[in-house]
């Protein structure tokens, strides 16, 4: 059976992560502690992965990461176009 995720991106919003922590002058690090505030359990390593597409995103890290950059889910996923 084929998977849903089936080629090199194991993700949608890789660069348009990097793109708006970055542009709100967030470390890997301080994401990961703020999402860590909220329950949410993403270490600097793993965000790294997300930012390369090597990692999947789940709907409550999906979620946490907007709410701690203070953006919508549209925006995020509407960000990236490569």
């Amino acid at each position: 059976m084929a998977r849903i995720i089936d080629g090199e991106r194991m993700n949608l919003i890789g660069s348009n992560l990097k793109a708006i922590r970055e542009s709100k002058k967030m470390s890997q690090q301080m994401l990961s502690n703020k999402l860590e505030l909220l329950g949410v359990y993403v270490c600097r390593g793993s965000i790294s992965r997300i930012e390369d597409y090597q990692r999947t995103v789940t709907d409550i890290e999906l979620i946490a990461i907007c709410e701690v950059l203070n953006i919508s889910v549209d925006e995020l996923l509407s960000h990236d176009k490569t």
